[in-house]
């Protein structure tokens, strides 16, 4: 039976064209969609996940880095190169649309809500850590347990968790350019705090805490890069902005290209400087390793205190930019039917998805305040892997199906980039264990059944009798 494909050219005109799209409206410049990407991206993978990287792979944790990130690299090309030529708000859920399928595509946009889900969740327990740190610093006092932590840890509700998620609700209805602008802000607050960290580190540095360098081998080394992954997640999202960007396909690209760079330089380099200060065992199994590495090079608890502000902001910019990826995602969805009409209902007013977002809102909240996500987060980082796979393989396609796309950025040394791509996504992938593999065959079985359930019977696209392919289509 053939798949129900849509042209690259039938997304764009549905969604608006280069014009507005859908009701939303074109308020981000480049600089905004820089800090966007940086938002979504720079958060609790540096200022909670280091440490159980490190653990991982020791002090060659920052080869684990550069893996994640060189992977990421011939992904983000491919997400550049799509993002240019479909500048829509459904980024690899409309990318699989046009080369592989409406079934395909459902199944990504299924993990795209469990990346987004998760990790906005995972997030908010990670901002009321630091929220706590914080609190200590400055006035010796802490919340309770009880309402810090959810049941899985010892508590009964995570409150602060909810009330970072609700915040961010609150932002993203207000409209884009206030969002924007507060991403903005975060963004370059972070880094500056990022920056003082690594000279900080860099003073205490001693070349001896980097020996034994690869503690746990190759095998260390990749699950490192496992682990690492899951602090890149998020510069897909600049994708999701294709219909709130100005000049998207000039800007989409570039975007996505200097946030994988810079994210790249300031990961490796405070890895380096942590382990460098006080040795891969000090960092390792630290849930706010940063603080703790400043509290020790400088003798006061001030600087912890300032790193720990400085992660209260970014993992509040992280929430805000996920959800709002999470939103536009389900717009897409919504826009052909797959999900329910209410996801892509645009308030005239504001120019946002309201009911939208505060349904995200309320269900992310509920795993946040009394649920423990470990035992998800490699199920996430698979499914993050499989999207980015699909992507590289969606540049293929079109590639040869639509020569004649307007292509505003193009892969480097075609076809070798995309095909690197897939396979160091598969790679990462391999290194989860067979039991994450279990989990996520599960999952995708699941998500056919909702597709054939739901999905399939109410989508939009206009098909011939027989669920013949779209008419213009290569299957017509």
């Amino acid at each position: 039976m053939p798949s129900r494909i849509k042209s690259p050219q039938q997304l764009i005109a549905e969604s608006g064209a280069d014009l507005e799209g859908h009701g939303l409206k074109r308020t981000m410049g480049l600089f905004q969609l820089v800090c966007f990407g940086i938002g979504a991206i720079v958060g609790t993978g540096i200022f909670v996940g280091l440490s159980d990287s490190v653990s991982e792979a020791g002090p060659a944790v920052v080869i684990s880095f550069v893996l994640a990130a060189i992977t990421c690299v011939f992904t983000a090309f491919s997400f550049a190169e799509l993002g240019g030529a479909i500048p829509v708000s459904g980024s690899s859920y409309s990318f699989a649309y046009a080369s592989l399928g409406e079934r395909t595509a459902f199944l990504v946009g299924w993990c795209l809500l469990l990346e987004y889900g998760v990790s906005v969740s995972a997030v908010a327990v990670g901002w009321s850590q630091y929220l706590n740190e914080l609190l200590d610093s400055l006035t010796g006092w802490q919340l309770p347990a009880s309402l810090s932590a959810g049941p899985a840890d010892g508590g009964v509700i995570n409150v602060p968790a909810v009330v970072v998620i609700l915040m961010a609700a609150t932002l993203l209805v207000r409209g884009v350019r206030e969002s924007a602008r507060a991403t903005a802000a975060m963004a370059v607050l972070k880094i500056g705090i990022l920056i003082v960290f690594c000279a900080i580190g860099f003073s205490a540095f001693e070349a001896g805490n980097l020996s034994p360098f690869a503690t746990h081998g190759m095998g260390g080394i990749t699950a490192g890069a496992s682990v690492a992954f899951f602090s890149y997640i998020g510069f897909d999202a600049i994708t999701t902005a294709g219909e709130e960007v100005k000049d998207p396909r000039r800007n989409i690209p570039i975007a996505i290209l200097i946030c994988i760079g810079l994210v790249t330089l300031l990961y490796c380099s405070v890895a380096l400087a942590a382990i460098g200060a006080l040795g891969a065992e000090a960092v390792a199994d630290q849930p706010a390793a940063l603080s703790v590495v400043v509290d020790q090079v400088t003798g006061s608890s001030i600087g912890g205190g300032v790193i720990a502000f400085g992660a209260v902001v970014a993992i509040a910019s992280v929430v805000l930019a996920v959800m709002y990826g999470q939103t536009r995602i389900l717009l897409s969805m919504s826009r052909d039917g797959l999900v329910p009409r209410v996801f892509e209902r645009v308030s005239p007013k504001s120019a946002t998805p309201v009911a939208n977002t505060w349904i995200v809102a309320a269900v992310f909240a509920v795993p946040a305040a009394f649920a423990s996500l470990d035992v998800v987060v490699n199920l996430t980082t698979i499914g993050t892997l499989a999207i980015m796979a699909v992507v590289n393989l969606a540049v293929l396609v079109l590639r040869r199906r639509e020569p004649g796309l307007r292509r505003s950025f193009r892969v480097p040394l075609y076809p070798a980039s995309p095909i690197l791509g897939i396979g160091f996504c598969l790679y990462l992938i391999w290194g989860t264990g067979w039991s994450t593999w279990v989990q996520f065959a599960v999952f995708l079985v699941v998500g056919a059944l909702v597709y054939a359930f739901y999905g399939r019977r109410h989508s939009r696209l206009v098909t011939a009798p027989g669920d013949a392919a779209v008419p213009g289509s290569p299957g017509a």
